[in-house]
């Protein structure tokens, strides 16, 4: 669906070879954006200001979406709280200051639903961000990208920058990260069930008792949504992206063993953390404000993204 918005555009996109931002790009092209510039980190260390200043003098964006974000599960988040926020922190403040300064015409900040606190009242609405601390075991990451937030509204009202703000939950799909150091819950549980089928092991470990709800969306629906806010939303009040459909994670890991035909048992390791006890977005902002509404069923998008990680298994193995 194109409707000449993006023809003319020239459009940065951080972490656009990443697994959110490769759909992201993609999406560009179908709408007909042809200048799309993706900033590789071995080229554009985004931590540093001569970095991004290089990267706005080559690429002369219009439009900036920030995804570019050093993220994990609650492993890597426990173990490296410090990277986690100071990597975050710095890519951020600096990419949006410089757009300003360097006259870019709005600047599109990608948040996570990370930032909410631990026992915000579900479904959780945006005008909840600042009503407590976060889980403890993501504060530094959450709080790193909730300042994007701050810096957004405070730009809008000093020097009225076109920036936005987007929180999207818990995003899977064909292509996600499979890298047990750094994936998230799904492909990690996708890959623990596959290599238990494979190998015939008897059990399966998954971390915690099962009791937490997560939010998830699918990442062609989670492009969608960013882009229509691009697009059509020009304020720096917060904005929920998500599915708004809840599950535990015992309900997850079901059907995550029956979809990769592990038939053995589950261990649930009661020593390590649960994180956030429930998680659900009200999304009721993002449909009035530019008409965004997830598409993808839990469970269809849990069937593509198993279907794709086997065949890519596959194609690896022969």
């Amino acid at each position: 669906m194109t409707n000449g918005f993006w023809n003319d555009k020239r459009v940065c996109v951080t972490g656009g070879a990443g697994f959110l931002g490769s759909a992201i790009v993609e999406e560009l092209r179908l709408r007909g954006c042809a200048h799309v510039a993706i900033p590789r980190s071995r080229e554009f260390d985004l931590r540093t200001l001569d970095a991004v200043q290089r990267l706005y003098a080559e690429a002369r964006p219009d439009m900036v979406i920030h995804l570019a974000a050093i993220v994990g599960g609650i492993g890597a988040n426990s173990a490296r709280p410090a990277e986690f926020l100071y990597d975050n922190l710095m890519m951020g403040t600096q990419l949006m200051h410089e757009a300003w300064r360097g006259g870019v015409n709005k600047f599109v900040g990608i948040g996570t639903a990370c930032a909410y606190p631990k026992f915000t009242p579900v479904p959780f609405r945006e005008d909840e961000l600042w009503n407590g601390y976060p889980e403890e075991t993501n504060a530094p990451y959450g709080l790193a990208k909730k300042m994007l937030l701050v810096q957004s509204q405070a730009y809008r009202q000093q020097y009225g920058f076109n920036s936005i703000y987007l929180l999207p939950v818990n995003i899977y799909g064909p292509g996600d990260s499979f890298d047990p150091q750094r994936s998230h819950v799904i492909p990690a549980l996708i890959k623990k069930c596959t290599d238990a089928r494979r190998s015939g092991a008897e059990e399966v470990t998954v971390w915690g008792d099962g009791s937490p709800t997560r939010e998830f969306l699918y990442v062609n629906d989670a492009a969608e949504g960013i882009l229509l806010a691009a697009e059509h939303y020009d304020s720096s009040e917060p904005v929920n992206i998500g599915s708004g459909f809840e599950i535990s994670i015992k309900e997850l890991v079901e059907k995550i063993a029956r979809l990769t035909g592990f038939e053995g048992d589950l261990n649930w390791d009661l020593t390590k953390p649960n994180g956030q006890p429930r998680r659900r977005l009200d999304t009721s902002r993002a449909m009035e404000q530019f008409g965004f509404r997830a598409r993808t069923g839990l469970d269809e998008g849990l069937r593509r993204t198993v279907e794709w990680y086997l065949a890519r298994e596959e194609r690896v193995t022969t």
